[in-house]
């Protein structure tokens, strides 16, 4: 994983604890500016992928709200930062933003309170689900890249010990990054992490900026030995012409790489691409070679996502034949890996 150098961090003044203040002194070389509102930045010179990479923003979560999933866990946690370094072509957190750095919300502890407020009002014992038979899992890094945001700051390592401990709620990320930091956290099977896949000729396109497929890949045995639960996320599932036989590849690769006890804990989840007008504007200047692989009006439809945004999907009627094919290839290559959901 690249290391992150921010050279402008952008502060408010209630972010400044013990711990934005360590972020703060951890890169004296980066011009520091105080800010009103974390979401509310100046005008910035840089386009949107440069500021990921160059601006970091240290903030105050106010609204700590857990948020009904369902799907990769069953709540989303109040978030422990927000945006992400990696400058992915599809990425959802981006749209709508004319600019989304990494910003890092210091008040962990606070944000942990509010997740055990929530998972205590929760009946309990929990009805098993397909998120966990046991615990109530919340989604930490819905809005960002745990991976990353561990390399910045102790507030990961918080969570996992607040989660490691807790009697009812479980941990889960996705992440395309891998950080051997992570490694010593020490977990005790309480945080899934989901490793997400894609082909790795088409990450290489659009998957900007974050470690390859193959390092993912060769980290999932030693992050199940490090007492994490490992699953994959295949998303988003991007269709090509000869997309079955790179998936082929992908699996092949799995089933050869994943030691057989991590086989038996690990299922997956399937998300095919949705995409963004804003975004695909956005890519045409930036990242036009990604742009002509995800935005294909012939095989696309849009679609008012549940936050009343326009975006598109693959077109319903053959997105239904694109699953099917998807689950026949899983079936025949790696049945161990079950599939929780797919849409």
């Amino acid at each position: 994983m690249q290391t992150f150098q921010p050279s402008t961090i952008f502060y408010t003044p209630d972010a400044l604890n013990e711990r934005g203040q360590k972020a703060l002194l951890s890169h004296p070389a980066a011009n520091h500016q105080a800010i009103q509102q974390h979401n509310r930045l100046p005008a910035l010179e840089s386009n949107h992928f440069q500021v990921k990479s160059e601006v970091l923003v240290l903030g105050r979560l106010k609204t700590l709200v857990c948020k009904e999933s369902g799907r990769s866990s069953d709540f989303i946690s109040p978030s422990l930062a927000n945006g992400c370094m990696g400058a992915c072509a599809y990425c959802y957190v981006d749209r709508n933003k004319p600019v989304n750095p990494i910003t890092l919300f210091t008040n962990t502890e606070e944000i942990l309170a509010a997740v055990d407020k929530h998972v205590r009002k929760q009946v309990w014992p929990k009805v098993p689900n397909q998120t966990h038979s046991l615990y109530y899992t919340y989604d930490i890094g819905c809005n960002s890249d745990i991976s990353v945001d561990a390399a910045i700051s102790d507030n990961v390592k918080v969570a996992v010990d607040f989660y490691r401990h807790h009697p009812k709620a479980f941990a889960t990320f996705a992440t395309k990054f891998v950080n051997p930091e992570l490694l010593t956290y020490d977990p005790q099977q309480k945080v899934r992490i989901r490793f997400s896949l894609l082909p790795h000729k088409v990450s290489k396109l659009v998957d900007v900026r974050t470690d390859s497929i193959e390092k993912r890949i060769y980290a999932i045995n030693d992050f199940y030995q490090a007492g994490y639960e490992v699953h994959v996320n295949f998303s988003p599932v991007i269709v090509y012409e000869g997309w079955q036989e790179d998936y082929r590849e992908l699996f092949e690769q799995l089933n050869h790489t994943v030691h057989p006890k991590v086989k038996e804990q690990m299922s997956s989840e399937v998300i095919f691409l949705t995409h963004n007008f804003w975004q695909h504007q956005a890519n045409l200047a930036i990242n036009p070679k990604a742009e002509a692989l995800i935005w294909t009006p012939e095989t696309q439809e849009t679609k008012r996502s549940q936050f009343g945004g326009i975006n598109v999907r693959y077109q319903h009627q053959l997105k239904a034949q694109l699953i099917a094919e998807f689950k026949q290839l899983q079936q025949e290559i790696i049945p161990w890996c079950a599939i929780r959901y797919i849409f």
